[in-house]
């Protein structure tokens, strides 16, 4: 009969070695993105990278839901995109061809400030008060429709 106390002389004992961070992680927002960014190149899982990048698949998956919701900018090929310049409303122009009701348009845009938005071949006039989350949600409208 075996008596259980024989483990405990025996030599050698098994252990597992577990691998990984030992610590929790701080992920910046460019390594977010740059994660992010490589689970929409075509072919790829958020599975794989994820392992790759050694990451819960379920942190990619919220990083994703934050990029959608827009709480999380996206670097496409290692560059920042580019800002869109802001023009004042006064700074404009109207051609020489222009009628009069261009003019008028031009006239009463510089009596209120406002900001122009140029986005996918469309023109945004912000006036002062307009409520965030609307603007948000427009111009996420217009990029989609670009797209």
């Amino acid at each position: 009969m075996d008596v259980i106390a024989d483990d405990a002389k025996a030599g050698f004992r098994r252990i597992e070695v577990l691998t990984g961070p030992g610590r929790r992680r701080r992920w910046s927002d460019e390594e977010k993105a740059r994660i992010v960014a490589e689970t929409l190149q075509p072919g790829a899982t958020v599975t794989a990278v994820a392992r790759r990048w050694d990451v819960c698949p379920q942190q990619v998956w919220g990083w994703r839901r934050q990029a959608r919701e827009g709480h999380l900018a996206l670097v496409g090929n290692g560059r920042v995109p580019p800002f869109v310049p802001i023009v004042p409303a006064s700074s404009l122009s109207v051609s020489s061809k222009g009628d009069e009701a261009a003019r008028q348009t031009t006239k009463s845009a510089t009596s209120t400030p406002c900001i122009e938005i140029q986005l996918a071949g469309a023109m945004v006039r912000v006036a002062a008060g307009t409520d965030g989350a609307l603007l948000t949600e427009v111009l996420r409208a217009i990029r989609a429709s670009a797209a």
